[in-house]
């Protein structure tokens, strides 16, 4: 076994066992939906098109710093908090990546 092996076997400190959140998701379920707005509202206020709202709550685009500092100040959540979302969030799919480029099935198991 090359090293490169035994090192992907473990999760690494700060991914975790199971897929985090989207940001996308964070954003649908904790401040449209409870506020009752829409996607176009939502991008009238933040200042950017309908469709990059779209794919961030379907979760086919990330949140830039731009974006998260946009969210900060329409919704009120800082602005540290959605860049923390979508690094846990890029954290573990590219950890996922590396396995599968690996063929590691041991990947998914939890560190010891």
């Amino acid at each position: 076994m090359n090293p490169t092996s035994v090192s992907l076997a473990l999760r690494p400190a700060g991914i975790s066992a199971r897929a985090p959140r989207h940001p996308g998701r964070f954003l649908e379920r904790n401040c449209l939906a409870p506020l009752r707005m829409t996607q176009l509202e939502a991008a009238q206020l933040l200042g950017m098109s309908r469709r990059r709202v779209n794919e961030i709550v379907q979760g086919r685009r990330g949140i830039s710093p731009d974006t998260a500092v946009r969210f900060a100040v329409v919704f009120g959540i800082d602005t540290a908090f959605w860049l923390a979302l979508q690094a846990n969030w890029d954290s573990f799919r590219a950890w996922k990546q590396m396995c599968r480029h690996a063929h590691m099935r041991r990947c998914a198991s939890p560190t010891p």
